[in-house]
């Protein structure tokens, strides 16, 4: 409130005036017949004493005159706004309005004061919810409206619809997450709901603080046929934050992965943001921005507790950026710890973590030739080096051939097989039992696999015969390869010197992902009991096809690890992404709370996640980072879900001007109570000539009975 605004509501103290109006009015003193009196001339009384409040009602009529006089004064001086849409001469408007829900918004909201406007929001996320809430009210009938979430992955919470009162239940049901941020997609998500609608004048709102973890990343901007507003510039990323994006137990030793951010963007300057944008969160700051960055880990420690006991402690480096912190545990903790920095940030959410033995990262077992698939430059295989750039948080072990025991593969999660001279009756026995507890297998079919030993085979992995023969045609149909993303029309122009073919039962209960140019599999998965196998008719030598050096190939190991998290092979994945449960009947997924000390708050604290079933598979999708025990067909587990380590880079992307532009709309005065108030004063002046006039014919009236 501004000094001018309160000067004009300390006029209400006036309203003392009419108070002291009618203590200090004087009467005519009581008369008391006195019979002797009579015998003396009368003379004018010279005393009159003070009266008390007579006429209560004229009193309180000048009183509330006062009041409302001070209200009238200070109307024009107080900005009740909300934020509003401008139209296009009048003409409905199909909205999409994009709600960041990732862990970043729950920061504290900024500048609301600076903005002329009094906000109660206590994190950026209700603010933008509340900025929501404001833009859904101010639509008409004939407005479409919809709701995408742009915690990754983005999800469509409202289809596009002229239900206005489903917009407001759907903007209640919106909560904070601990999912990464996924502006673009979610951008892409609004666009698909605004086209084909029959309004001609088309936006998306996009509410969010712009920190996705690229800041390098273009501008944000509209496109000919669709606008794009970014409207509240108070909730761009400010401020700094540590956070625990992973905590292992190995034995006696805690094992913590702590990232912190450095200072904004403005505060270091356009030459070191440049220099940390390409290095990423793991560049060491820049010469000159450890004063900046020393500020988010300065003064603050690790420490380890078992309830309110503390188990260990470690300081943190002052220009600590991204960096894996070792504490020994005594002999006899206990099964579950948590992992908590001490201090505060701008962020509180991703200061604590739970830390168990189950939270490993994801093994991936590899069994390639290297005399087969070596390249020119040297180093490891191409697969190898290939799931190292995708860094996707797995340990790749290569093994020399495939474990003939069930329990050499319990260890792994995944498994990638290249062109073997298939497996001995042994080794297939134990991958399928394996994949039916729910690995996941990748196996490339070449010349060797063709050339299989008497006895030696694939089955029941891939059922049939596998043949090799020379290729027919070059290149795989991007049309049937969608499994593969963006990267799929880069297979178009392959041209390998043979390939397998297999018969038509391999592909009997599986879904064919690609195809090539005739038609026959590419790559087929294949459900397995409660895993999946798949498999490519292409091997990954570099003789026989440049398929291991293409983008497509990042694109496959990428789902075949996200396969493998999914299945329950990760104890440990991001917020956000999913659990799938292939073979399982009764699943239960039970989020485990701690108190402040770090101890479970017992059964009756404990929230159930609701389990899914998409294409007759159940699928969980936990949105919060902690401790999670998992129920299935009866069998318990334990399991974690961390924070994304892209999060905790608040450095907020750019907004192209025309995002930012004023015909799109801005903050629009609430009705104006002024003319009210001025109403009520006239109203109360009559009333009190009223009273006036009523009080003047009644004294005369007392002095003609006296």
């Amino acid at each position: 409130m501004s000094f001018v605004t309160l000067g004009a509501l300390l006029v209400a103290l006036l309203v003392g005036a009419p108070i002291a109006a009618h203590l200090l009015r004087r009467r005519r003193a009581e008369e008391r017949p006195f019979p002797p009196a009579r015998l003396v001339p009368p003379t004018p009384p010279t005393a009159r004493r003070r009266s008390l409040l007579e006429d209560r009602a004229l009193f309180a009529t000048r009183a509330v005159s006062v009041l409302a006089l001070a209200v009238l004064g200070a109307t024009p001086l107080l900005r009740c706004s909300h934020l509003s849409l401008s139209r296009r001469a009048g003409a409905s408007v199909a909205l999409a309005i994009v709600i960041d829900d990732s862990l970043s918004m729950r920061a504290r909201a900024d500048g609301a004061e600076g903005a002329g406007r009094s906000s109660q929001a206590s994190s950026r996320f209700e603010r933008a919810l509340t900025a929501a809430r404001e833009l859904a009210s101010g639509l008409a009938p004939g407005d479409a409206a919809a709701l995408v979430l742009a915690g990754a992955p983005a999800r469509v919470a409202l289809a596009s619809t002229t239900n206005l009162a489903a917009v407001s239940e759907a903007l209640a049901a919106a909560a904070p997450s601990d999912r990464a941020t996924d502006i673009d997609g979610a951008l892409a998500l609004a666009r698909d709901l605004l086209r084909g609608l029959p309004q001609s004048d088309k936006r998306i709102v996009l509410l969010s603080d712009l920190a996705d973890g690229t800041p390098g990343a273009p501008p944000i901007s509209g496109t000919p046929d669709i606008a794009t507003w970014v409207p509240l510039q108070e909730l761009e990323a400010t401020g700094q934050d540590c956070g625990i994006v992973r905590a292992d137990r190995s034995g006696q030793k805690a094992r913590v992965r702590v990232v912190c951010t450095a200072a904004s963007t403005a505060a270091r300057g356009p030459d070191i943001a440049v220099a940390q944008r390409d290095g990423g969160a793991d560049a060491p700051p820049a010469a000159g921005s450890a004063a900046a960055g020393a500020s988010a880990a300065a003064g603050r420690s690790l420490e380890v507790r078992a309830g309110d006991a503390v188990l260990g402690k470690v300081a943190l480096d002052p220009t600590l950026r991204a960096e894996e912190l070792s504490i020994d545990l005594p002999a006899g903790a206990p099964e579950i710890l948590i992992a908590a920095l001490t201090g505060g940030d701008a962020i509180a959410e991703d200061d604590r973590a739970p830390i168990i033995s189950a939270g490993g990262p994801l093994s991936i077992a590899v069994v390639v030739d290297p005399a087969a698939t070596h390249v020119e430059t040297g180093g490891p295989p191409p697969l190898e080096q290939a799931l190292s750039a995708l860094d996707l948080d797995a340990q790749i072990r290569p093994l020399p051939s495939v474990p003939e025991h069930a329990d050499e593969l319990a260890a792994h999660a995944g498994l990638i097989v290249d062109d073997a001279p298939g497996f001995t009756p042994e080794v297939r026995r134990s991958l399928a039992a394996w994949v039916e507890r729910g690995g996941v297998a990748l196996l490339t079919l070449g010349q060797r696999a063709a050339a299989a030993p008497l006895g030696a085979g694939f089955e029941p992995l891939v059922p049939g015969v596998v043949r090799w023969s020379a290729s027919p045609v070059p290149g795989v149909d991007p049309a049937t390869a969608g499994w593969l993303g963006p990267s799929a029309p880069g297979l178009a122009d392959v041209a390998p010197r043979g390939r397998a073919t297999l018969g038509a039962e391999a592909s009997e209960g599986a879904e064919v992902l690609a195809r090539w140019a005739d038609g026959a599999p590419f790559l087929v998965r294949r459900p397995l009991g409660r895993g999946v196998v798949l498999f490519m008719t292409l091997p990954l030598s570099t003789e026989e096809s440049d398929v291991a050096l293409r983008p497509a190939f990042l694109s496959l190991l990428d789902g075949f690890v996200g396969a493998a998290r999914a299945r329950g092979g990760a104890r440990r994945l991001a917020a956000g992404e999913v659990w799938t449960f292939d073979g399982y009947h009764d699943v239960k997924v039970e989020r485990v709370r701690f108190d402040r000390d770090g101890a479970p708050q017992g059964s009756r604290s404990r929230e159930a996640l609701p389990v899914a079933e998409v294409e007759r598979r159940l699928r969980v999708s936990p949105p919060l980072a902690g401790l999670y025990e998992l129920t299935l067909d009866g069998e318990r587990s334990t399991r974690v879900v961390s924070v994304p380590e892209r999060e905790i880079d608040l450095r907020p992307r750019r907004v192209a001007e025309s995002a930012r532009a004023a015909e799109l709309g801005g903050m629009a005065a609430s009705i104006d109570g002024s003319p009210y108030v001025a109403l009520l004063l006239l109203g109360l002046l009559a009333v009190e000539l009223l009273l006036r006039s009523i009080a003047g014919r009644q004294e005369p009236a007392e002095g003609r009975a006296s």
